[in-house]
């Protein structure tokens, strides 16, 4: 195994645990009624960062299905469809957060302030809307993917470690690609437009409070830290979407795809999913304040497992 892809099972153990803990930490605060109405993004964008670990390294599926003797052709479909469909989710929600986000800090006086009151209505048909989208919208290649043979003789293009892309018309090719590059140039867009937005709101204000002599409430205001971390997770995810997004291109449009540039695309794609974790878990006062209470408590905790082992 070389180093490469030591550091990508590396990558993904990381990212699943890190995930794992925000949402279980989501679901506990949501089933609550204590939660705000960026938790509900956040959930769903933890989630959808889960099942592209699972999906992409065909971790668990594999072994489920094999476990059921499903034939290696609908393995590889259902694997590759949902991987699609998480990939499009990850965009369309990171797009979410930034839109909703703007509309939280928006000032009274702006258009986005009428919209503050319906937050959470808006968050759930918005977030039902996208997910219907992304699961008819991820289905076009499904007709185009199966079981991986062999490469050199048939032509097919490997896209995981038992399933690859048959061969397909350049009309189809560059249609689909067109389909989906408009996508996620349009939302690539709205996202750059609403950071811009949340830029000259945040410089705004800390002008006013400089003004008024209150430059330390603003350093200590939760709305301006969300509002940071957000604009710091669209500016990573654009950047490194849009490094997938050459790789891919180039792949699909050249037919050529080799183990190398395969985990480079890997490595590229999960870094998105590994650091938001780590950067809402470093910047949630209520995720810091779980775990200064976990680290306080961890005598008893396992004083309390080994006195169960031992009954």
């Amino acid at each position: 195994m070389s180093l490469l892809e030591n550091i990508l099972y590396f990558q993904g153990g990381l990212g699943v645990l890190a995930n794992m803990f925000l949402i279980i930490f989501y679901t506990c605060i949501i089933l609550d009624h204590r939660y705000k109405p960026m938790d509900l993004i956040f959930c769903q964008l933890t989630f959808i960062h889960i099942m592209m670990f699972l999906t992409a390294g065909e971790i668990w599926l594999a072994d489920i299905f094999e476990s059921l003797n499903v034939k290696n052709d609908f393995k590889c479909k259902a694997t590759f469809y949902i991987y699609r469909v998480m990939r499009g989710l990850s965009i369309c929600i990171t797009c979410l957060l930034s839109v909703f986000q703007a509309v939280t800090i928006s000032p009274s006086t702006a258009l986005l302030a009428k919209y503050k009151h319906k937050l959470k209505q808006h968050i759930i048909k918005a977030s039902l809307y996208i997910w219907s989208f992304n699961l008819s919208f991820s289905s076009n290649l499904i007709f185009y993917v199966g079981g991986f043979t062999n490469v050199s003789e048939t032509n097919q293009m490997k896209v995981f470690k038992s399933c690859s892309l048959f061969p397909i018309n350049y009309i189809i090719r560059g249609f689909l690609l067109t389909v989906t590059t408009s996508r996620d140039v349009f939302l690539v867009g709205v996202m750059l437009t609403t950071s811009t937005y949340m830029v000259i709101v945040l410089f705004r204000h800390q002008r006013q409070c400089k003004h008024l002599h209150s430059i330390s409430q603003l350093r200590t205001s939760p709305e301006k830290r969300a509002t940071q971390t957000i604009l710091m997770l669209v500016v990573f995810f654009v950047a490194i979407y849009w490094v997938d997004f050459i790789i891919s291109c180039m792949s699909f449009l050249l037919w050529m795809y080799n183990p190398v540039i395969l985990t480079v695309q890997k490595f590229v794609m999960n870094i998105y999913p590994t650091i938001t974790p780590l950067v809402q878990i470093s910047s949630d006062n209520r995720i810091i304040n779980v775990l200064k209470i976990l680290w306080s408590k961890r005598h008893q905790i396992f004083k309390k497992r080994w006195f169960f082992c031992l009954l």
